[in-house]
Parts: structure tokens; sequence; C-alpha cells
């Protein structure tokens, strides 16, 4: 399966693109072996739903804590979608 997004990865964080041209249908409820800190750096009008609750819009800027093994998905929203993601890599 190819993953919906492209990524760089830095010493201590990722850089992930999702395109504004990515399915829908790639955009799948999933959970993390580690718990993740999400930073938007650029977004218009994705989302994001966490498990048992409504989407809710990303904001430029704004950091997003997704708790390890939560499940979770990206909604499409229009142009592209960039982040930065910090896992913690203890939770192991």
């Amino acid at each position: 399966m190819v993953n919906p997004y492209s990524q760089v990865e830095e010493d201590d964080y990722i850089i992930r693109e999702f395109s504004g041209d990515v399915s829908e249908s790639e955009l799948v409820w999933h959970r993390d072996k580690t718990s993740r800190r999400v930073t938007i750096i650029r977004s218009e009008g994705w989302k994001l739903q966490m498990d048992n609750s409504l989407p809710e819009e990303l904001v430029e800027g704004h950091i997003y804590n997704i708790p390890k093994m939560e499940y979770h998905r990206i909604i499409k929203g229009k142009g592209t979608l960039l982040i930065q993601i910090k896992e913690n890599k203890y939770d192991y």
C-alpha cells in the first residue's frame, strides 16, 4: 500500500505533505504506535477527526496532540496540507 503523502525525515521531526490531488478514499481511520505532536504549517479547510469526536478544522500554527493508539483520520480540504510531526519515541 502506497502512503497518501510524501515526507521528509529530519533529526527529531517529520515534515509530511498531503497533495490536494489525494483521493479521499486514501485518507483512512488509523492509529499510531506513538503519541504525536502535530503542528500545522499549511492548511485550507483540511480537518482532523478523532475517534468519537466531530471533525475539527486544522488551523495553521496550531499544535494538535494525538495520543498513541487512538483512532483518527484526516479529512481532505483544498490545496496542500503540510504538517510537522514530532513523535514521542518513549511510547513504545
